[in-house]
């Protein structure tokens, strides 16, 4: 535990100290410099209220109170801190267990955030708000506690609001308190991820309340810097709350990746954090991604928590237990996922070549999106690929987590023993991946008869091919033009300059989701690629009109339930610029690069 400690640790100073903790940085500063350095009431001929407010942002002296001897010492960076910490911990890992158990809004942590930064503006301008907001803390015993009250709510509101950049640790934490699988590791990974992304936060804050204590301007003007701060907080829960902020945050290189990889994704990190889950398959986390020679990788992991199956007789479940003695072929995959589609050309030749000779191939079916979890959408993905093999649809991605698994695609070999040998994550080493099925076959029978090698070419996956991009308010990458704004229809404009190359932006009417953009009146979305062909993920009734470097190239016709469709296919990589004209109400979720 002592090393995933570490590892939390480090991965939460360098997280602090990325481009994604911006929008919470004034804040921050500000929650610490709108106190002011102790003074003697009456030192310098003020009221009694203004030199309270110079010592303690919290409180201001009723009318008629008298004056007190010294001002206390102003703890509010260490109160918002502190709230932080607890707030982030505790709802990363039971929020979404609690609002799912009560039956609330996905997105209420968020708003209460938000209304909390926006009371605790108006505390600053108005100190009967602040006042009221002390109240829940005015039964504590120590009086210092009571008056760092309102910083305390300021840190809980953070913590719901605090979306650090997600690397290996958070993904590890967010996965466990989303699938409410929270244990002793997990509870120790989420308090030293928190702690390490306070301590830079912390510093931060004490450097607003030293700049407070020696800047003149803060003891003779603090009222008005009151007001000015309370007015800057309430601007940025605004800011917050439409999305303004991520057009700094996308503006700024990730300086922070490199050593985010370093400290997160090293091969001791890799064996801490695949082990978080379940013990009894760490022996997973020691093997190699495409290794060159058949290894033992442990015992293959139950099929668990699926949902439904398809192929097989009667839609009955497969049990890897039932299939002793031949080969298996697990496949990691989703339906609309390009790369899973190049790869299953490659798994229907091995299953034609070598079924009769021991191979099975059982395909897990892992959502990336939720109509992914649709039984019909899936069965319609299968029939259009030719998948003849079981499918289990694995929508909890319980089975997912059970291989600790990352990837789409991902295949995992296991041999007549039940024992994991081999695995590839993503496409390529195709030949590779038959070799080491002819070798399983051949241990299972050494008198087994094989056909030669199926020896498919392999498409060119093309040097600086344009990667996959979600059209998600949470996962885009490589957008450009009018700042996004959530789940509200909003005019874009497409930037004046071209496009540089991975670009993609928006003009027209949007409605920007977390898990697809609604097509609105006049939506046009443009992009500059490089690639053999361009794909995109659509729903909905419509037509879209495609035109690559300005020239209408096809009119798509998109019916009902989400599918890919071909928007551009050339025989070699090119770089092109690609404008889509989208009926109104399309869905779009992704867009593909082969």
């Amino acid at each position: 535990m002592l090393t995933l400690v570490l590892i939390g640790l480090l991965g939460g100073l360098i997280t602090a100290v990325s481009p994604c903790i911006l929008p919470v940085l004034p804040v921050v500063f500000l929650a610490g410099g709108t106190g002011g350095a102790p003074q003697r009431a009456g030192s310098t001929g003020r009221s009694a209220a203004d030199t309270v407010a110079a010592g303690s942002v919290l409180l201001e002296a009723p009318p008629g109170a008298p004056p007190r001897a010294r001002a206390s010492r102003n703890r509010r960076p260490y109160a918002v801190v502190t709230g932080l910490v607890l707030s982030f911990s505790f709802f990363t890992l039971l929020g979404v267990t609690i609002i799912s158990a009560l039956g609330l809004p996905e997105d209420i942590l968020r708003h209460t955030g938000l209304a909390l930064l926006v009371l605790i503006g108006l505390g600053l301008v108005f100190p009967p708000v602040e006042r009221l907001l002390e109240r829940p803390f005015s039964r504590l015993p120590q009086r210092q506690v009571n008056k760092e009250g309102s910083a305390l709510v300021l840190g809980l509101g953070l913590g719901v609001l605090y979306v650090p950049c997600a690397g290996p640790v958070l993904a590890a934490i967010t996965v466990a308190g989303a699938r409410g699988e929270i244990n002793a590791d997990i509870v120790a990974l989420t308090v030293s991820f928190a702690v390490g992304t306070a301590i830079p936060l912390l510093v931060f804050a004490l450097a607003g309340r030293r700049v407070a204590e020696r800047v003149a301007a803060f003891r003779t003007r603090a009222r008005g810097l009151r007001i000015t701060a309370g007015l800057l907080m309430i601007a940025l829960a605004f800011a917050l709350a439409f999305d303004v902020t991520t057009a700094l945050q996308r503006a700024l290189p990730d300086y922070t990746a490199a050593a985010q990889r370093k400290v997160e994704d090293n091969d001791t990190a890799r064996q801490e954090l695949s082990g978080l889950y379940d013990n009894s398959n760490k022996a997973l986390s020691r093997c190699e991604d495409g290794a060159d020679e058949l290894r033992s990788c442990g015992q293959a992991p139950p099929l668990e928590g699926i949902d439904s199956w398809l192929n097989t007789p009667g839609d009955r479940p497969v049990n890897l237990k039932d299939l002793r003695g031949k080969v298996v072929l697990v496949d990691f995959w989703t339906y609309s996922c390009i790369n899973c589609q190049r790869a299953t050309p490659h798994l229907r030749d091995w299953d034609r070549a070598y079924r009769n000779a021991g191979l099975r191939i059982i395909g897990v079916h892992s959502p990336e999106f939720a109509f992914e979890k649709k039984r019909g959408n899936v069965a319609d993905g299968t029939r259009k690929l030719g998948v003849t093999w079981p499918v289990a649809l694995d929508n909890g991605l319980t089975t997912w987590n059970n291989y600790r698994n990352r990837f789409w695609p991902a295949k995992y070999l296991i041999d007549a023993d039940g024992t994991v040998r081999y695995f590839k994550f993503g496409e390529g080493q195709y030949d590779q991946t038959e070799t080491m099925i002819r070798d399983l076959l051949r241990q299972a029978d050494p008198t087994v008869d094989l056909p030669d090698p199926t020896g498919r070419a392999v498409d060119d996956l093309t040097e600086n091919r344009t990667p996959e991009t979600y059209l998600s308010t949470q996962r885009i990458n490589g957008y450009t033009g009018t700042p996004l704004v959530s789940d509200k229809p909003t005019t874009y404009r497409f930037p004046d300059r071209p496009l540089p190359l991975n670009r993609v932006s928006l003009d027209g009417t949007w409605t920007a989701g977390y898990e697809h953009f609604t097509a609105g009146r006049d939506a046009r979305l443009a992009l500059t690629y490089r690639a053999k062909n361009a794909n995109l993920v659509l729903a909905g009734t419509g037509k879209v009109t495609v035109l690559v470097n300005g020239t209408p190239t096809r009119t798509l016709t998109v019916s009902d339930a989400p599918a890919l469709y071909r928007l551009t296919d050339e025989k070699k990589a090119r770089t092109a610029h690609l404008e889509l004209r989208l009926s109104e109400g399309l869905r779009a979720y992704a867009l593909t690069f082969g």
